[in-house]
Protein backbone atom coordinates (compact mmCIF):
# COMPACT_ATOMS: atom_id res chain seq x y z
CA UNK A 1 0.00 0.00 0.00
CA UNK A 2 1.67 3.39 -0.99
CA UNK A 3 2.16 5.75 1.59
CA UNK A 4 -0.83 8.34 1.57
CA UNK A 5 0.23 12.53 0.70
CA UNK A 6 -2.10 15.06 1.96
CA UNK A 7 -1.22 17.66 -0.41
CA UNK A 8 -3.40 20.58 -0.81
CA UNK A 9 -3.68 23.53 -3.13
CA UNK A 10 -2.71 26.82 -2.26
CA UNK A 11 -4.99 29.00 -0.82
CA UNK A 12 -5.94 31.42 -3.62
CA UNK A 13 -7.60 34.25 -1.70
CA UNK A 14 -3.98 35.65 -1.27
CA UNK A 15 -3.59 35.95 -4.98
CA UNK A 16 -5.36 39.14 -5.31
CA UNK A 17 -2.95 40.97 -2.83
CA UNK A 18 0.50 39.24 -3.83
CA UNK A 19 -0.63 40.76 -7.34
CA UNK A 20 -1.28 44.27 -6.03
CA UNK A 21 2.10 44.44 -3.98
CA UNK A 22 3.76 43.07 -7.38
CA UNK A 23 2.31 45.60 -9.17
CA UNK A 24 2.49 48.80 -7.10
CA UNK A 25 6.63 48.08 -6.85
CA UNK A 26 8.51 51.23 -8.53
CA UNK A 27 8.59 49.79 -12.00
CA UNK A 28 5.74 49.48 -14.49
CA UNK A 29 3.62 46.41 -14.64
CA UNK A 30 5.03 43.16 -15.51
CA UNK A 31 8.32 44.38 -16.35
CA UNK A 32 10.07 41.79 -14.48
CA UNK A 33 8.39 39.27 -16.18
CA UNK A 34 9.44 35.56 -15.03
CA UNK A 35 10.56 37.23 -11.71
CA UNK A 36 7.02 38.22 -10.82
CA UNK A 37 5.76 35.16 -11.91
CA UNK A 38 7.66 33.23 -9.15
CA UNK A 39 7.42 36.10 -6.47
CA UNK A 40 3.77 35.01 -7.22
CA UNK A 41 3.92 31.44 -7.33
CA UNK A 42 6.07 31.35 -4.24
CA UNK A 43 4.26 33.91 -2.28
CA UNK A 44 0.79 31.63 -3.55
CA UNK A 45 2.71 28.43 -1.57
CA UNK A 46 3.46 30.03 1.60
CA UNK A 47 0.57 32.33 2.13
CA UNK A 48 2.57 35.28 2.64
CA UNK A 49 3.18 38.73 1.14
CA UNK A 50 7.06 38.42 2.50
CA UNK A 51 8.09 34.83 0.70
CA UNK A 52 11.57 33.71 2.28
CA UNK A 53 13.93 30.87 1.36
CA UNK A 54 15.06 29.27 4.14
CA UNK A 55 18.21 26.57 4.22
CA UNK A 56 17.86 25.51 1.01
CA UNK A 57 18.67 21.62 0.86
CA UNK A 58 20.04 19.38 -2.43
CA UNK A 59 19.35 15.74 -2.59
CA UNK A 60 21.88 13.39 -4.95
CA UNK A 61 19.63 9.83 -5.12
CA UNK A 62 21.94 7.16 -6.64
CA UNK A 63 21.28 3.57 -7.76
CA UNK A 64 22.49 1.13 -10.26
CA UNK A 65 19.78 -0.21 -12.86
CA UNK A 66 20.02 -3.99 -14.44
CA UNK A 67 19.38 -2.72 -17.91
CA UNK A 68 22.50 -1.63 -18.14
CA UNK A 69 23.72 -5.43 -18.72
CA UNK A 70 22.49 -4.48 -22.63
CA UNK A 71 24.53 -1.96 -23.62
CA UNK A 72 22.17 0.99 -23.68
CA UNK A 73 24.85 2.98 -22.43
CA UNK A 74 28.42 3.33 -22.94
CA UNK A 75 29.54 3.82 -20.04
CA UNK A 76 30.06 0.98 -17.13
CA UNK A 77 28.02 0.39 -14.69
CA UNK A 78 30.93 1.13 -12.16
CA UNK A 79 30.81 4.99 -13.04
CA UNK A 80 27.77 5.18 -10.40
CA UNK A 81 30.11 4.33 -7.89
CA UNK A 82 33.26 6.58 -9.17
CA UNK A 83 30.94 9.37 -9.20
CA UNK A 84 30.08 9.25 -5.73
CA UNK A 85 33.56 9.50 -5.08
CA UNK A 86 33.80 12.25 -7.13
CA UNK A 87 31.01 13.60 -5.45
CA UNK A 88 32.49 13.22 -1.93
CA UNK A 89 35.46 14.56 -3.24
CA UNK A 90 33.88 17.92 -3.62
CA UNK A 91 34.96 17.60 -7.69
CA UNK A 92 31.50 16.97 -9.51
CA UNK A 93 29.87 19.89 -11.15
CA UNK A 94 27.05 19.67 -8.19
CA UNK A 95 29.58 20.34 -5.70
CA UNK A 96 30.64 23.50 -7.15
CA UNK A 97 27.16 24.84 -7.66
CA UNK A 98 25.92 24.00 -4.21
CA UNK A 99 28.65 25.35 -2.89
CA UNK A 100 28.06 29.19 -5.43
CA UNK A 101 24.24 28.68 -4.20
CA UNK A 102 24.57 27.74 -0.42
CA UNK A 103 22.93 24.34 -0.70
CA UNK A 104 23.69 21.81 1.75
CA UNK A 105 24.08 18.95 -0.32
CA UNK A 106 23.09 15.09 1.08
CA UNK A 107 24.17 12.23 -1.59
CA UNK A 108 22.07 9.23 -0.82
CA UNK A 109 22.76 5.24 -1.86
CA UNK A 110 19.39 4.22 -3.01
CA UNK A 111 21.01 1.26 -4.56
CA UNK A 112 24.20 1.41 -5.78
CA UNK A 113 26.14 -1.86 -7.04
CA UNK A 114 28.46 -1.55 -4.28
CA UNK A 115 29.39 -1.89 -0.51
CA UNK A 116 29.84 1.90 1.04
CA UNK A 117 31.88 1.65 4.14
CA UNK A 118 30.08 2.76 7.07
CA UNK A 119 31.89 5.92 7.77
CA UNK A 120 31.68 7.01 4.25
CA UNK A 121 29.79 9.93 4.00
CA UNK A 122 26.70 9.31 2.28
CA UNK A 123 23.24 8.25 4.02
CA UNK A 124 22.49 4.78 3.50
CA UNK A 125 18.61 3.49 2.14
CA UNK A 126 19.95 0.66 -0.16
CA UNK A 127 16.90 -1.21 -1.14
CA UNK A 128 19.60 -3.95 -3.08
CA UNK A 129 22.41 -3.61 -5.13
CA UNK A 130 21.13 -2.31 -8.93
CA UNK A 131 17.93 -3.18 -10.09
CA UNK A 132 16.71 -6.29 -12.03
CA UNK A 133 16.38 -6.22 -15.63
CA UNK A 134 13.41 -4.84 -16.87
CA UNK A 135 13.92 -6.76 -20.14
CA UNK A 136 12.91 -9.70 -18.83
CA UNK A 137 11.37 -8.93 -15.39
CA UNK A 138 10.12 -5.75 -13.72
CA UNK A 139 12.61 -3.77 -11.67
CA UNK A 140 11.99 -3.98 -8.47
CA UNK A 141 9.25 -5.80 -6.16
CA UNK A 142 6.32 -3.99 -5.04
CA UNK A 143 7.37 -4.01 -1.51
CA UNK A 144 11.11 -2.58 -2.79
CA UNK A 145 9.15 0.32 -4.50
CA UNK A 146 6.73 1.29 -1.35
CA UNK A 147 10.29 1.02 0.34
CA UNK A 148 12.01 3.60 -2.08
CA UNK A 149 9.45 6.09 -1.97
CA UNK A 150 9.08 6.12 1.51
CA UNK A 151 12.77 6.86 1.93
CA UNK A 152 12.09 9.25 -0.08
CA UNK A 153 10.22 11.21 2.28
CA UNK A 154 12.20 10.52 5.22
CA UNK A 155 14.98 12.18 3.18
CA UNK A 156 12.95 15.32 2.69
CA UNK A 157 11.47 14.92 6.21
CA UNK A 158 14.96 15.48 7.42
CA UNK A 159 15.61 18.58 5.57
CA UNK A 160 12.46 20.21 6.64
CA UNK A 161 13.66 19.77 10.33
CA UNK A 162 16.45 21.24 9.57
CA UNK A 163 14.47 24.76 8.64
CA UNK A 164 14.49 23.65 4.91
CA UNK A 165 11.95 25.07 3.02
CA UNK A 166 13.36 25.35 -0.47
CA UNK A 167 14.35 21.69 -2.33
CA UNK A 168 16.16 20.45 -5.00
CA UNK A 169 16.89 16.72 -6.51
CA UNK A 170 19.30 15.37 -8.47
CA UNK A 171 20.11 11.49 -9.73
CA UNK A 172 23.51 9.76 -10.42
CA UNK A 173 22.44 6.13 -12.04
CA UNK A 174 24.23 4.73 -15.33
CA UNK A 175 21.16 4.41 -17.68
CA UNK A 176 18.94 5.92 -15.75
CA UNK A 177 17.65 7.93 -19.05
CA UNK A 178 16.05 4.59 -20.39
CA UNK A 179 14.06 4.28 -17.43
CA UNK A 180 12.91 8.02 -17.69
CA UNK A 181 12.28 7.06 -21.16
CA UNK A 182 10.26 3.98 -20.66
CA UNK A 183 8.24 6.29 -17.55
CA UNK A 184 8.04 8.98 -20.52
CA UNK A 185 6.26 6.95 -22.81
CA UNK A 186 4.17 4.80 -20.67
CA UNK A 187 3.14 7.40 -18.64
CA UNK A 188 2.37 10.48 -21.18
CA UNK A 189 1.35 8.35 -23.80
CA UNK A 190 4.37 9.60 -26.04
CA UNK A 191 5.66 7.47 -28.57
CA UNK A 192 8.89 5.79 -27.69
CA UNK A 193 11.13 6.97 -30.22
CA UNK A 194 10.82 10.82 -29.26
CA UNK A 195 11.36 9.88 -25.59
CA UNK A 196 14.75 8.19 -26.26
CA UNK A 197 17.79 10.54 -26.18
CA UNK A 198 21.46 10.12 -26.25
CA UNK A 199 22.19 10.16 -22.48
CA UNK A 200 25.79 10.62 -21.90
CA UNK A 201 26.61 9.42 -25.29
CA UNK A 202 27.66 12.49 -27.06
CA UNK A 203 28.35 10.95 -30.35
CA UNK A 204 24.82 9.43 -30.77
CA UNK A 205 26.26 5.91 -31.36
CA UNK A 206 24.32 4.15 -29.09
CA UNK A 207 20.75 5.51 -29.83
CA UNK A 208 19.62 2.94 -32.52
CA UNK A 209 20.48 0.10 -29.96
CA UNK A 210 19.12 1.78 -26.64
CA UNK A 211 16.17 2.42 -28.58
CA UNK A 212 15.41 -1.42 -29.65
CA UNK A 213 16.58 -2.39 -26.18
CA UNK A 214 14.01 -0.25 -24.71
CA UNK A 215 11.24 -1.19 -26.87
CA UNK A 216 11.30 -4.82 -26.27
CA UNK A 217 11.10 -3.90 -22.90
CA UNK A 218 7.68 -2.09 -23.55
CA UNK A 219 6.42 -4.49 -25.63
CA UNK A 220 7.34 -7.15 -22.88
CA UNK A 221 5.95 -5.49 -20.16
CA UNK A 222 2.52 -6.86 -19.17
CA UNK A 223 1.51 -5.33 -16.02
CA UNK A 224 -1.59 -3.24 -14.87
CA UNK A 225 -0.56 -0.21 -16.64
CA UNK A 226 -1.28 2.37 -13.33
CA UNK A 227 1.37 4.65 -12.21
CA UNK A 228 2.25 2.63 -9.67
CA UNK A 229 2.88 -0.31 -12.06
CA UNK A 230 4.97 1.76 -14.32
CA UNK A 231 7.35 2.49 -11.76
CA UNK A 232 8.11 -0.64 -10.26
CA UNK A 233 8.57 -2.06 -13.53
CA UNK A 234 10.86 0.07 -15.14
CA UNK A 235 11.67 2.49 -12.68
CA UNK A 236 15.57 2.86 -10.92
CA UNK A 237 15.40 2.93 -7.06
CA UNK A 238 16.68 6.54 -6.89
CA UNK A 239 13.86 7.74 -9.48
CA UNK A 240 11.55 6.35 -7.02
CA UNK A 241 12.84 7.62 -3.67
CA UNK A 242 13.06 11.36 -5.69
CA UNK A 243 9.19 10.50 -6.38
CA UNK A 244 8.41 10.24 -2.97
CA UNK A 245 10.71 13.14 -1.92
CA UNK A 246 9.21 15.35 -3.84
CA UNK A 247 5.80 13.98 -2.63
CA UNK A 248 6.41 14.75 0.88
CA UNK A 249 8.14 18.12 -0.16
CA UNK A 250 5.03 19.26 -1.24
CA UNK A 251 2.93 18.03 1.83
CA UNK A 252 5.01 20.13 3.42
CA UNK A 253 4.55 23.53 1.72
CA UNK A 254 8.17 23.13 0.21
CA UNK A 255 9.33 24.99 -2.74
CA UNK A 256 10.27 21.97 -5.07
CA UNK A 257 13.10 23.16 -7.89
CA UNK A 258 13.14 19.96 -10.64
CA UNK A 259 16.21 19.76 -12.54
CA UNK A 260 16.39 18.13 -16.14
CA UNK A 261 14.68 14.87 -18.20
CA UNK A 262 15.06 12.69 -15.25
CA UNK A 263 13.57 14.61 -12.34
CA UNK A 264 11.05 15.84 -14.54
CA UNK A 265 10.01 12.28 -15.27
CA UNK A 266 10.37 11.79 -11.75
CA UNK A 267 7.44 15.15 -11.43
CA UNK A 268 5.53 13.59 -14.11
CA UNK A 269 4.93 9.84 -11.47
CA UNK A 270 4.75 12.34 -8.66
CA UNK A 271 1.49 14.37 -10.31
CA UNK A 272 -0.06 11.43 -11.40
CA UNK A 273 0.25 10.30 -7.95
CA UNK A 274 -1.35 13.54 -6.91
CA UNK A 275 -1.94 16.58 -9.47
CA UNK A 276 -1.19 19.09 -6.42
CA UNK A 277 2.15 18.43 -6.34
CA UNK A 278 2.98 20.65 -9.27
CA UNK A 279 1.66 23.92 -7.56
CA UNK A 280 4.62 23.84 -5.35
CA UNK A 281 7.15 22.84 -8.27
CA UNK A 282 9.32 25.18 -10.39
CA UNK A 283 11.33 23.83 -13.24
CA UNK A 284 14.55 24.88 -13.46
CA UNK A 285 15.76 24.23 -17.11
CA UNK A 286 15.18 22.85 -20.82
CA UNK A 287 18.02 20.09 -20.84
CA UNK A 288 19.34 19.05 -24.01
CA UNK A 289 18.18 15.58 -23.61
CA UNK A 290 15.41 14.24 -26.81
CA UNK A 291 12.38 14.02 -24.80
CA UNK A 292 12.58 16.82 -21.96
CA UNK A 293 10.79 19.56 -24.45
CA UNK A 294 7.80 17.26 -25.08
CA UNK A 295 7.80 16.39 -21.25
CA UNK A 296 7.87 19.75 -19.82
CA UNK A 297 4.99 20.48 -22.86
CA UNK A 298 2.82 17.93 -21.46
CA UNK A 299 3.35 18.92 -17.75
CA UNK A 300 2.40 22.59 -19.16
CA UNK A 301 6.08 23.54 -17.55
CA UNK A 302 7.86 26.52 -18.14
CA UNK A 303 11.32 26.20 -17.34
CA UNK A 304 13.06 29.30 -16.39
CA UNK A 305 16.67 28.38 -18.36
CA UNK A 306 17.78 27.09 -21.56
CA UNK A 307 21.43 26.26 -21.52
CA UNK A 308 21.57 23.03 -23.43
CA UNK A 309 22.77 21.28 -20.23
CA UNK A 310 22.27 17.15 -19.87
CA UNK A 311 24.74 16.78 -16.88
CA UNK A 312 21.80 15.66 -14.66
CA UNK A 313 22.91 15.57 -10.94
CA UNK A 314 20.31 18.32 -10.17
CA UNK A 315 22.96 20.99 -12.08
CA UNK A 316 19.88 22.67 -13.89
CA UNK A 317 17.94 23.30 -10.78
CA UNK A 318 20.40 24.82 -8.69
CA UNK A 319 21.80 26.72 -11.89
CA UNK A 320 18.18 28.22 -11.74
CA UNK A 321 18.28 29.30 -7.98
CA UNK A 322 19.21 32.71 -7.99
CA UNK A 323 16.56 33.86 -10.23
CA UNK A 324 14.34 32.59 -7.93
CA UNK A 325 16.25 34.28 -5.18
CA UNK A 326 15.98 37.63 -6.92
CA UNK A 327 12.07 37.11 -7.33
CA UNK A 328 11.80 37.04 -3.64
CA UNK A 329 14.31 39.66 -3.12
CA UNK A 330 12.25 42.03 -5.75
CA UNK A 331 8.60 41.36 -3.86
CA UNK A 332 10.89 42.24 -0.05
CA UNK A 333 13.10 44.28 -1.08
CA UNK A 334 11.99 46.82 -3.68
CA UNK A 335 10.10 50.03 -2.72
CA UNK A 336 6.45 50.41 -3.76
CA UNK A 337 4.65 53.44 -5.43
CA UNK A 338 2.92 53.75 -2.26
CA UNK A 339 5.18 54.53 0.23
CA UNK A 340 7.88 56.58 -1.48
CA UNK A 341 7.31 60.04 -3.70
CA UNK A 342 8.02 58.55 -7.25
CA UNK A 343 5.21 59.60 -10.02
CA UNK A 344 3.30 56.39 -11.23
CA UNK A 345 4.52 56.13 -14.67
CA UNK A 346 2.43 54.01 -16.40
CA UNK A 347 -1.46 53.19 -16.01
Amino acid sequence: MLLHFNIEKPKDEIRSFLQDKIDNLTKPKGSLGVLENLAMQIGWVQQTLEPKLSHPYHIVFAGDHGIAAEGVSPSPQEVTRQMILNFWAGGAGINFLSRQHGFDLQIVDAGVNHDFGSDDPIINKKIRKSTRNYLHEAAMSKDEMELAIKYGTECTQACYDNGCNVISFGEMGITNTSSSALWMSCMAGIDLKLCVGAGCDDSGNILSHKYNVLKRAQENYSGDRSTEDYMRYFGGYEMVMAVGAMLKAAELKMIILVDGFIMTNCMLAASRLDKNVLHYAIFGHKGDEAGHRLLLEYLGATPILNLGLRLGEGTGALCAYPIIDSAVRMINEMNSFKKIQVTKYFD
